[in-house]
């Protein structure tokens, strides 16, 4: 529904009933782990960035197989929006629909927190996030940093850290929209704007005083 443990805002049910409204039917479904869906989800070890692109295409296919529907638009937030345009290419969808998705790869984004936080931060974790950017894993991590790079999170940052949205995005040759809200603190417009200036195909509209819940 797009609620979480710290909050209830039933954000993507309304969407959905939005949708309903001008006879757009809509899937929504958990992310692996979390809520009904925390059955399937693997140790977190097991865990990769492909599993969530490989659920989305799961999802098509199953979508393909009724006959009600006469196109599929795939429609991926924040970190969605990434693993929405990668399963939108590979099951050649009809559209795609990011809506405050990063248009930095993760590292770049993780670099900019860690210096909003304090230089010191950054000096400290830049050579850990390097090396995760190149496939290897740490072995020696400082406690303060274990919450970021504990081991059985690794593997996945490296998945995740190897994909450029505005390379992903620019693969699609489909109608593409990017919403973005205008006092969405944790991923700014410019962010939109890089995505939008990667794909000529795609249209960007921005939502007065819509923030990232």
């Amino acid at each position: 529904k797009g609620n979480n443990p710290m909050m209830t805002n039933s954000s993507w049910k309304m969407l959905a009933e939005g949708l309903a409204e001008k006879g757009i039917a809509s899937l929504r479904y958990d992310k692996r782990g979390i809520a009904e869906s925390k059955g399937a989800g693997p140790k977190e070890s097991g865990l990769r960035f492909e599993t969530y692109v490989d659920d989305a295409e799961g999802w098509v296919d199953w979508l393909e197989k009724d006959g009600r529907f006469s196109e599929i638009c795939i429609l991926g937030h924040s970190e969605g929006s990434l693993i929405g345009m990668i399963a939108a290419r590979k099951k050649g969808v009809d559209k795609f629909i990011s809506i405050a998705g990063p248009g930095s790869p993760a590292g770049e984004i993780l670099r900019d927190q860690l210096r909003a936080q304090s230089p010191m931060a950054l000096e400290l974790a830049s050579p850990f996030i390097e090396k995760l950017e190149n496939g290897e894993t740490i072995e020696d991590v400082p406690q303060m940093l274990q919450m970021l790079f504990r081991p059985s999170v690794q593997p996945y940052m490296i998945s995740w850290l190897k994909y450029d949205p505005r390379k992903e995005i620019a693969k699609l040759n489909k109608p593409v929209l990017i919403l973005q809200g205008t006092t969405d603190i944790q991923v700014p417009i410019t962010e939109a704007e890089k995505l939008a200036k990667a794909n000529k195909q795609a249209e960007i509209y921005l939502l007065e005083g819509m923030n990232h819940v």
